[in-house]
């Protein structure tokens, strides 16, 4: 991911508690300059806490590091004035243009010639026709693509990307994905949470998180590497009353429906190889070998992790304790 001198995250230890469940669980991470890293987990893995830490938002409760080159503890508002953040939920407001969101945005970050900044963030964006329509008017794929115009008007060096795409139509996310790859281009760094594989894909690097802990960390392909996941795929007809067959066969780790097939997987793969010639010979179903994908190992090890609320005091266990 770069040497030290390239790293623009470099955080390590960091760990966070909320009401006695821990969220985010010595968590390292490490970006370089100009990379985009993808962020995935399920809802509530500690995504948005260890953003909110890396940028000065939320002090840790363990942990040290660097962002930017700056202390994330002691220099926090430092960061908070060169990272540009944006949150799942459309913050700005509705009852504006999109010129006065980006000039009041300009005003909040004291942005030198603050026109001249928010009409080359309205044009960089594809948003000229659109200036003086109102937010609260926009479609999602379109206050994204504003959001962003925010995010970038003060030039931060990194961006932080909290589920941005959710509830946009596939156009949009694929447009609002050009824009991303072309930020990367000029040498700023995202960092982007999201639950699309596709999405995932489009990465430089990723880092998996479930249940506050760091599961996988690499490109796309090194994290298929390192699950050692065989999989293959099964067609045909009855697939509902196989899938539960399989559940329990040899070999088998996980059985997923994608469509109309079925994909098999588990890490024994001489044991899983032994299953598929046993259920192969059943009339009106077909195997065949199937490229592992993110989805197939990210289930996988979704389901290997307990849940930390489980292990959580309440606020009651905490005061009998």
């Amino acid at each position: 991911m770069g040497e030290p001198r390239d790293l623009v995250i470099d955080v390590r230890g960091l760990t966070k508690a909320f009401d006695g469940r821990r969220v985010v669980d010595n968590v390292d991470l490490r970006v370089a300059r100009g990379r985009i890293c993808g962020f995935l987990g399920p809802n509530g893995s500690g995504k948005t806490t260890t953003i909110r830490m890396i940028c000065g938002l939320l002090r840790p409760d363990g942990g040290e590091g660097a962002c930017l080159g700056l202390d994330i503890i002691t220099q926090a508002p430092e960061i908070k004035r060169r990272v540009g953040y944006m949150t799942q939920r459309f913050s700005l407001y509705e009852d504006l243009s999109i010129r006065e969101n980006l000039d009041f945005i300009g005003r909040v970050y004291a942005v030198p010639d603050r026109k001249t900044a928010v009409t080359r963030a309205i044009e960089r964006l594809g948003l000229e026709q659109r200036s003086t329509q109102l937010a609260g008017q926009l479609s999602g794929g379109w206050k994204q693509r504003l959001a962003l115009a925010a995010c970038l008007l003060h030039s931060p060096e990194l961006l932080l990307l909290d589920e941005p795409t959710a509830g946009v139509d596939p156009k949009a996310r694929r447009e609002f994905w050009e824009h991303i790859h072309a930020l990367a281009a000029e040498g700023i760094t995202v960092l982007v949470s999201t639950h699309y594989m596709d999405e995932a894909e489009r990465c430089h690097e990723l880092v998996y998180i479930a249940y506050g802990k760091v599961l996988a960390t690499g490109t796309t392909q090194e994290v298929v590497a390192q699950s050692q996941l065989t999989t293959w795929s099964v067609r045909g007809s009855e697939l509902a009353a196989l899938a539960r067959e399989l559940r329990d066969a040899p070999g088998v780790a996980m059985v997923v429906p994608f469509g109309t097939t079925l994909h098999v997987s588990g890490t024994d793969e001489h044991a899983l190889q032994a299953t598929v010639e046993k259920y192969s010979t059943r009339p009106g179903v077909t195997w065949e070998r199937a490229e592992t994908s993110l989805e197939d190992v990210f289930i996988r090890l979704m389901n290997q992790v307990p849940d930390n609320f489980d292990n959580a005091k309440t606020p009651s266990a905490e005061r009998a304790a």
